[in-house]
């Protein structure tokens, strides 16, 4: 059963083979039995067979819509009402929401079934996972590798089937760089696309909600639920809703024979994506799916986004700022945690953030501060700001030569627990390839696409780019590409994945 995607899930729920209560009662026992690999923080099994029996009771009535019934797991940023909501920190250890985030509340309208809360890096900070207060999450693959982050929670859920879909959010990569380093597909979208109300803030101009799943037409039923416009969030946008699944199957223009479906795609490959610093297994997995992509009909382009590299620097001038205002909130005073013994508000205030923050979270927003500061706005901020748009500028100069842009997610494969935990600047590397389009607000996935590694045992994900609001096309080449390939199907046989 867990093997199946959640289109197949689908199938089977409306064919009555399974029911909503069967289906929550399996995962909530596969969450238990691997309880080793850390992807949960939050479990509670009165509430979700609940939402599961209300499923059942829709359906019986024939009154389900096409997610009704379906599990789903939410990553820990997303306030969700009757579930502690922790943001993997000690600040919010014992927080419980008033509200569901929007995320949380349109998925639940459209019938889906909460099975617990992921694990993730605090406050979202943190490419590998092993920032959370509760603890290091293990790729399923490897479990003395790193999943990535900081959705690692939400990837590995999926990654080891102990659910079908889940929630994440990209900041810089937190989406598409788990999603590669477990083997499963992940989408962010363009940035505003899907609300933020609900979502614990890490940098709010870069901070944007995304599904993952098995497959491309799995992330696409997901999209069509979670994004819109929402009046609560202010960097919403107002579009007209979209079924991002309206373009899988199709050819990408008329006439395209039924071998060659992508004829006339032109597909981007940057070349500061190819150079140095990407490893071989990596290189040579992606170029192998590449060649899948001109066996599909699709053409590729030579382009450059010459400013990759500064991305980097101006991301992490720009999140850290951002950070360090959205998280002077948590102060002791309203909610989260408070030190047990202090002298006056002055020292509770330290006590409390230097107690209730962990080591990544404390040295952003530091570093957020220290930008800010008065001397120092022009000098980094602002610089940065400026940087930030001429990157955006590089993606559409290289868009008037391509359709998508395609490349690696990350540079190498999964590395070992705790191997880059002493050198931050090492972790921060990691992101290179992903960096520039959250900084851009462009939409972008990682697809499956193959291993490399050791003995050839850890995934590599091939990122997918598109333009600006393009993710129904970016979602059809995707698909494209799974629907010749079983690289989204392979999954960590039972015992290695812990279950």
């Amino acid at each position: 059963m867990h093997q199946r995607s959640l289109t197949e899930l689908r199938s089977a729920l409306a064919s009555k083979d399974i029911s909503a209560l069967e289906l929550a009662r399996h995962y909530l026992a596969r969450i238990e039995a691997a309880q080793s690999l850390n992807a949960f923080i939050g479990v509670d099994p009165e509430l979700t067979l609940a939402q599961a029996q209300a499923a059942d009771a829709l359906i019986a009535r024939g009154a389900a819509g096409p997610l009704t019934g379906l599990p789903i797991a939410h990553k820990d940023v997303f306030v969700t009402r009757g579930w502690k909501s922790t943001a993997g920190s000690r600040m919010l250890e014992n927080y419980q929401s008033p509200f569901d985030a929007t995320v949380v509340e349109r998925l639940a309208q459209a019938g889906m079934v909460c099975i617990g809360k992921t694990n993730m890096d605090e406050f979202a900070m943190g490419s590998s996972n092993e920032n959370s207060y509760f603890g290091a999450v293990r790729n399923p693959w490897d479990h003395n590798a790193i999943p990535g982050g900081s959705s690692g929670g939400s990837a590995v859920a999926v990654a080891a089937r102990l659910a079908p879909a889940a929630t994440g959010t990209d900041t810089g990569g937190s989406i598409r760089q788990p999603a590669a380093l477990t083997g499963v597909t992940g989408i962010k979208p363009t940035y505003g696309r899907v609300s933020r109300y609900g979502m614990i803030a890490f940098a709010s101009s870069l901070d944007q909600a995304g599904p993952f799943a098995q497959s491309a037409a799995d992330c696409a039923l997901l999209l069509s639920a979670m994004a819109g416009f929402d009046a609560n969030d202010s960097t919403s946008l107002e579009r007209a809703d979209e079924d991002y699944a309206r373009h899988l199957g199709q050819p990408w223009q008329a006439g395209a024979s039924a071998d060659k479906p992508l004829a006339g795609l032109r597909i981007g490959l940057p070349r500061e994506y190819f150079g140095e610093g990407l490893a071989d297994d990596v290189r040579s997995t992606i170029q192998a799916a590449l060649d899948e992509y001109q066996r599909l009909g699709a053409t590729l382009v030579d382009v450059s986004l010459p400013k990759t590299e500064l991305s980097i620097p101006v991301y992490y001038v720009i999140a850290p700022a951002e950070a360090s205002s959205n998280l002077s909130r948590f102060d002791g005073v309203r909610y989260g945690h408070r030190a047990a013994e202090y002298g006056d508000l002055l020292d509770m205030y330290k006590k409390s953030r230097a107690e209730g923050f962990g080591p990544e979270v404390k040295r952003r927003i530091l570093v957020g501060a220290y930008v800010l500061s008065h001397g120092y706005y022009d000098a980094y901020y602002l610089q940065a700001q400026k940087i930030r748009r001429i990157i955006a500028q590089d993606f559409q100069q290289a868009f008037a030569q391509c359709d998508v842009i395609m490349g690696p997610v990350s540079p190498t494969v999964a590395w070992d627990l705790g191997a880059k935990s002493s050198d931050p600047v090492q972790m921060y590397l990691a992101d290179i390839y992903t960096l520039s389009t959250s900084l851009a607000g462009l939409p972008g996935m990682s697809v499956p696409c193959g291993f490399g590694g050791a003995g050839g045992k850890r995934p590599v994900g091939l990122q997918i780019i598109g333009n600006y609001f393009q993710e129904a096309r970016m979602l059809q080449v995707a698909d494209a590409f799974q629907r010749v390939t079983d690289w989204h199907r392979q999954s960590p046989a039972e015992q290695q994945a812990g279950v």
